[in-house]
């Protein structure tokens, strides 16, 4: 005879502590990207030397400075 019980790891208690694992991981990045778009978002740029940025180039990163608070 074998022991099937509902409260195994494998049947609803492993699924309430998978969701509750991926829900706990989800948090956790949310809360860390709002952290990261709050301190980036006060970081102000501009373009320097707007004509000479080609369409298609590896070079058009150094035309980003950022503007520094005075």
């Amino acid at each position: 005879m074998e022991n099937r019980s509902i409260f195994a790891l494998d049947g609803i208690t492993g699924m309430l502590v998978a969701t509750v694992l991926l829900l706990v991981v989800e948090g956790t990045l949310v809360f860390l990207a709002i952290g990261v778009q709050q301190d980036v978002a006060q970081d102000y740029y501009y373009i320097e030397d707007a004509k000479s940025v080609k369409m298609f180039s590896n070079e058009n990163a150094s035309h980003v400075k950022l503007l520094k608070d005075k």
